[in-house]
């Protein structure tokens, strides 16, 4: 079991009063973490308003989220999320977009980064690679969801040169979170996916071919904590989750089943 850091990462699953949460930071001044799939919510604590039976359930689920962790529904900031490679800085004049109609979400867009306390950014996923930044001396909070398609377009590459460029951010005192998502053995694709991995210049070793199958399993995890590494982000600070979304009971698999909910995946820097 991994010790704590000095981000204060939990070392198991913390339970809530409300919800279980795999927290990745939880002090005074951050919060981060995970939602899980839980039985004894409604929808099975389903966090998203697009895959809905009942849209006040899942309100109801983001409420208990929001009292959890310290703040309000209106302090959320959700996006359409499409695959895309768009990235947004948000502000306060954002707070509670998507948070309660899919309508009001920031279109188009599948990574936010702010430098303002008291906003919730939600990265929504079911087997998808949640990413959670954040950079301690300058305050800056961020969520990247990485899909398959987000890898290859490299959209986690992106966000971080983005950071180094434009926001003159220290890469190496970036701390990374990534969150549970589909395993290796478990993603199987066709050829045409694995060229779009080989294709990336680094990632032919965690690519592999099952004769049997004839088919393709690519770690999309650890391509994307490549990603971090190659753009300068030290090892040292990169914290990975390995639990597969599919083969546990705790978490929703779109590939196992393509009616599930979402987890949302968070952060929140309160002051």
């Amino acid at each position: 079991m991994r010790k704590k850091t000095e981000l204060n990462i939990p070392t198991a699953l913390e339970r809530g009063s409300f919800l279980k949460i795999q927290y990745w930071l939880n002090n005074r001044n951050v919060v981060a973490g995970m939602t899980f799939a839980q039985d004894s919510q409604p929808e099975r604590n389903n966090m998203a308003l697009h895959v809905c039976r009942d849209r006040e359930d899942v309100l109801a689920n983001r409420r208990k989220l929001a009292e959890e962790v310290g703040c309000t529904l209106e302090d959320f900031i959700c996006t359409n999320q499409t695959h895309s490679i768009n990235i947004r800085q948000v502000g306060t004049g954002d707070r509670g977009r998507g948070a309660l109609a899919t309508d009001t979400a920031i279109a188009d867009t599948d990574a936010l980064y702010t430098y303002e306390p008291g906003l919730l950014l939600c990265c929504f996923t079911a087997d998808c690679v949640p990413v959670i930044l954040y950079h301690e001396k300058t305050g800056l909070t961020g969520t990247i969801h990485s899909g398959w398609q987000g890898t290859v377009k490299e959209i986690t590459p992106r966000f971080l040169e983005r950071l180094k460029n434009q926001e003159d951010c220290n890469l190496e005192e970036l701390s990374v979170f990534i969150g549970a998502a589909l395993s290796a053995a478990r993603f199987e694709v066709d050829e045409d996916v694995s060229l779009q991995y080989s294709r990336l210049g680094y990632a032919d070793d965690l690519i592999s071919y099952h004769r049997e199958s004839r088919k393709y399993h690519i770690d999309n995890q650890l391509t994307v904590k490549r990603q971090c590494e190659l753009a300068g982000v030290n090892p040292e600070r990169i914290f990975i989750d390995r639990t597969c979304t599919y083969d546990t009971k705790d978490y929703f698999s779109y590939r196992e089943d393509k009616a599930c909910g979402r987890h949302l995946s968070f952060i929140l820097r309160k002051e």
